[in-house]
């Protein structure tokens, strides 16, 4: 006799078989039936906890054919036992995307006043700006912002995100911010004369940030105040940036700022 299979579904009705994923924390996936996205940051017997960029956490059953990752089905499994340990979050404490590809660079742009802004914000932020595809440029000063605004031309599809020192109101840097600030345009900022101050001091092994008289150079000030070549201020500041290695480094009203330009250029708009 002929040996039939006791499965009589036709072959083009059963479903494709989907690949395995272990579950290994960082991995993005997406519960479709929820629409969740997030990053495993936890899996257990049958479960697994991701979180948002929110940092929102949700727990899903390990269920074959479960979740999406970057658009196609899979089946997450449990990691096996001495999988390598990926990191969790990125400097700016931001959930970590092993592996991921920087995006296209949006329309929308971040400003800030200049270098050292620029590459700070490049070492604390910079994994989130490449998966969000934004790109951040310094002005080298605000006293021509309003121009170079108007040239820009932000709109829905290109916002533009604008971070300036010593954004105290009444000063020159707040009367600027007032006239170029719109529904496409954000400027914000911090409360330091310079961007240095945002560094936390404890972070650089000093006691505090020195004072300097009015009508003193900053930057000049500090370093003959701190006993630090000041012929040099660049060199200075790149000995600071190498003591930064994440979010914790940095005062809060500078990561607050930096983290409403990211979301206020990545809403609602972009490539």
């Amino acid at each position: 006799m002929r040996q039939y299979s006791p499965d009589l579904t036709p072959p083009w009705k059963k479903p494709k078989p989907v690949p395995e994923v272990e579950a290994e924390p960082g991995l993005v996936v997406e519960e479709p039936g929820t629409g969740f996205c997030g990053a495993v940051i936890r899996c257990e017997a049958g479960t697994v906890t991701l979180e948002d960029r929110f940092g929102k956490h949700r727990v899903f059953p390990l269920e074959p054919r479960g979740f999406l990752l970057e658009g196609r089905v899979v089946t997450l499994v449990r990691p096996s036992a001495g999988a390598p340990v990926r990191p969790t979050r990125t400097a700016s404490g931001s959930v970590a995307v092993p592996g991921a590809r920087a995006r296209v660079a949006r329309a929308g742009r971040i400003y800030v006043e200049g270098r050292h802004d620029a590459e700070l914000v490049e070492k604390v932020w910079g994994d989130d700006l490449r998966i969000e595809g934004v790109v951040v440029e310094y002005l080298e000063g605000v006293d021509d912002l309003p121009g170079i605004v108007a040239e820009f031309a932000p709109g829905p599809d290109a916002r533009l995100g604008v971070l300036v020192d010593h954004l105290v109101p009444g000063t020159k840097e707040w009367r600027i911010a007032q006239q170029v600030t719109s529904d496409h345009a954000l400027v914000v900022g911090h409360p330091y004369i310079d961007i240095w101050e945002a560094v936390k001091p404890s972070s650089l092994g000093i006691a505090g940030w020195p004072r300097v008289p009015r009508g003193q150079d900053w930057k000049t000030g500090v370093c003959r105040a701190l006993g630090w070549p000041s012929e040099n201020t660049g060199a200075v500041w790149q000995a600071i940036l190498a003591r930064v290695h994440s979010y914790k480094d940095l005062e809060p009203e500078l990561l607050g700022r930096v983290e409403e330009l990211i979301d206020f250029v990545t809403d609602g708009g972009g490539n």
